[in-house]
């Protein structure tokens, strides 16, 4: 991602929440239309998601979280998958 795709701050949809499906056991983010199933990973990086953090602060987190450096094609991947569903939206 460039420099200025790096500092805009994602957060989910209004019409999409973190949700956990206690029957199936898994973490699922839903929205009207459906839902998607999520892993842990996943779902860490949405609760991050609230719209002031920028991207390149969420890839930052992760990379001292997991002492690693080079996350950020994994994470945008991610999330713009989430957006190109209109699940996902950047700001400023």
């Amino acid at each position: 991602m460039s420099a200025v795709a790096d500092a805009r701050a994602p957060r989910l949809h209004p019409k999409a929440r973190l949700s956990r499906d206690d029957v199936r056991g898994r973490d699922v983010l839903l929205y009207p239309e459906g839902l998607v199933t999520l892993n842990t990973t996943g779902v860490e990086i949405l609760k991050l998601c609230d719209g002031t953090r920028s991207f390149a602060d969420i890839v930052a987190t992760f990379e001292r979280r997991y002492a690693t450096t080079g996350l950020a094609p994994d994470i945008g991947a991610f999330l713009e998958g989430l957006a190109a569903k209109g699940l996902v939206t950047y700001g400023p």
